[in-house]
């Protein structure tokens, strides 16, 4: 148990070491983005470092399977030129039992990650999005979806529209049960229109079996209402803004992203994107404990055996093939081309198979 112990402790030391360490130099280099991306906006530089310091977590936490793999790396080459390996071999130790205290840190340290880190990025992702549009077109488009439906917002010369829909297509570009509501830039609400079905068309809204009520100053709203068997609403949104206007599923904590899912298909969304990246999520943990298997296959020797350049290259190579094929699975997954909970599950239980295999291999010849 004391060596469990220590084994565990090195490994967490290591691994916040590295988490750390790369951090800082993408706190450095999200900086200089930064200044790149708004340099027509006049930015300060404390504004500066805090766009950085929001867009940093969830770099580091994309990344975090190759940390987790370099650290791995490091605490087996300690203790292999420590000779730590050898006297834990020689007390009868198993390969096996000796990797049960990383394994275990790494599952640990996926489950914190995704229990509290990932609602951690998602606050700043969403707050980093909210300030970089303000920098950049200062009160943009917004949309959000509820259980009531969807709520999108569109800016113009002559106010803000909010628009309402009970549901909508997979682009939100047919609005179906829809209302909108302008209101001037320096009062209320001004107008509203209730329509059966909108169609965003190059530059408008296209409206059919519309109903106008104009909201003037001593007027009878009701009376005076018009209806409109087609009505053209001009609007600057495009079908890319709309889809835009989700965010990533990064930016939605993993406790709120089944709600999420069951509101977004209620409202006619495809969430097929936010399906796949909730059992990534999930898989997290999994995927880490894989990291430590693969660091250990190829550096969990005696620092004598020569080649440990060439068992880090091949440690990190494996790793990095790993993470790509996790990135394709779930592209794959995101298309729709294979199953969500293959595109999610599959690389990490696949490669955690063959590193255990190499693992037992090495262990037994």
């Amino acid at each position: 148990m004391t060596l469990s112990l220590y084994i565990a402790r090195r490994f967490a030391s290591s691994f916040l070491m590295m988490f750390s360490g790369f951090f800082a130099v993408l706190f450095l280099i999200e900086i200089v983005e930064q200044v790149r991306r708004f340099s027509g906006a006049n930015l300060t530089l404390a504004e500066t470092a805090e766009l950085a310091l929001l867009k940093v977590p969830e770099s580091a936490y994309r990344i975090l399977p190759m940390i987790m793999i370099l650290a791995s790396i490091a605490l087996f080459l300690a203790l292999a030129r420590s000779s730590e390996l050898v006297v834990i071999r020689a007390a009868g130790r198993s390969a096996l039992r000796m990797l049960a205290a990383p394994l275990l840190t790494a599952l640990a340290i996926g489950a914190l990650a995704v229990a509290v880190l990932n609602p951690i990025v998602a606050g700043t992702s969403k707050r980093y999005e909210v300030l970089s549009d303000r920098h950049r077109l200062g009160d943009g488009n917004v949309l959000s979806v509820t259980r009531e439906g969807l709520w999108l917002r569109q800016g113009g010369e002559d106010g803000q529209i909010v628009i309402h829909a009970d549901r909508a297509n997979l682009d939100g570009t047919t609005l179906f049960g829809v209302s909108f509501i302008a209101f001037a830039p320096e009062s209320g609400p001004v107008a509203r229109i209730d329509a059966e079905m909108a169609e965003l068309t190059q530059g408008a809204w296209l409206l059919r079996g519309a109903k106008e009520w104009q909201f003037a100053l001593g007027g009878n709203p009701e009376r005076e209402a018009v209806q409109h068997p087609q009505y053209r609403l001009p609007s600057d949104l495009t079908a890319d803004q709309i889809r835009d206007s989700f965010g990533t599923p990064s930016s939605i904590a993993i406790w709120d992203l089944p709600a999420f899912i069951t509101a977004l298909e209620r409202a006619g969304f495809s969430a097929q994107k936010h399906n796949v990246w909730l059992q990534m999520e999930l898989a997290l943990p999994l995927l880490l404990a894989t990291m430590v298997l693969v660091g250990a296959g190829f550096t969990m020797r005696h620092a004598r055996s020569g080649r440990s350049g060439t068992m880090v290259l091949l440690a990190v190579i494996s790793g990095f093939a790993i993470f790509l094929l996790r990135n394709f699975a779930q592209v794959l997954g995101e298309n729709g081309q294979i199953p969500v909970l293959i595109a999610a599950w599959s690389p990490p239980v696949a490669a955690a198979l063959l590193s255990l295999s190499l693992v037992l291999h090495l262990e037994d010849g």
